[in-house]
């Protein structure tokens, strides 16, 4: 156990293409930039914010599927993969994972099994960051029974907005029956696009809805093709360009993080 008060953040939506691994890769890199240790754990079994963070999964490297699934003889520590920006480290995930929902599904403690193998690492880094797939599945449940923060991003687009009341019920029910120390931090507008009548209209009913006003961050994430030129290229938009909207906004929602509540 290290002696840093670490806040465990799971990033998600339970509907894909709402900037999740976007920003988990991105508030990661931004954090980091701020001074901050940052250890991301990729729970998505399509393993985008592992290459988004340059990591290239070989035949021998251990992921985050051997240690769900043999936590008892793997340790944190021997999956844990260093990025090549100093205090961004990674657990990185594998299309293997998506066998785990079913290879556990008989297990006792089956909801627990992440936060029994991540034990040893709390107090190591300021920040855990955890990536979800876009489902509602036993691993978003592993990931949400093991954080106590929750950021939701929300696609300025009518079924992205729409979708959050499911996704706030899933949260409030493992709160309920496994994890009574979860709450959200906040949601985060995505993909907003200043052009568009839409996204504006979304935006307001964020901010006028009672269920989420209070819980939305400031800062808005607009859309920026040089987010996805970066994840391409296997960094974060921070590292990636400097100058580009995508780095301003996840410095800002990285600073607005750290601000004292």
């Amino acid at each position: 156990m290290g002696d840093k008060q670490t806040r465990i953040i799971a990033v998600a939506n339970e509907k894909g293409g709402v900037g999740k691994t976007v920003t988990v890769i991105n508030l990661a890199a931004a954090l980091c930039k701020e001074g901050k240790t940052v250890l991301v754990v990729d729970m998505d079994p399509q393993f985008n914010a592992t290459r988004g963070l340059g990591v290239d999964v070989k035949e021998d490297m251990l992921t985050v599927y051997d240690l769900i699934k043999d936590h008892q003889s793997i340790k944190s520590a021997d999956v844990i993969v260093p990025t090549r920006w100093d205090g961004l480290d990674l657990i990185p995930s594998h299309v293997d994972l998506a066998g785990a929902e079913i290879e556990l599904v008989d297990e006792v403690g089956r909801e627990d099994r992440l936060k029994d193998a991540l034990e040893g690492i709390y107090g190591l880094y300021d920040f855990i960051i955890l990536d979800t797939p876009p489902s509602l599945s036993l691993l978003t449940v592993n990931v949400l029974s093991y954080a106590k923060e929750v950021i939701v991003p929300c696609q300025t687009h009518p079924y992205a907005y729409s979708a959050l009341d499911e996704l706030f019920d899933t949260i409030f029910a493992v709160r309920e029956n496994i994890n009574a120390d979860l709450r959200v931090t906040g949601v985060v507008a995505t993909l907003f696009d200043s052009r568009t009548r839409i996204s504006h209209s979304i935006l307001e009913k964020l901010k006028n809805d009672s269920r989420y006003s209070d819980l939305l961050f400031d800062t808005v994430i607009r859309t920026n093709t040089t987010i996805a030129e970066s994840a391409g290229a296997g960094k974060p938009v921070i590292f990636f360009r400097r100058s580009s909207y995508g780095s301003e906004d996840y410095t800002r929602l990285a600073q607005e993080l750290l601000k004292p509540n």
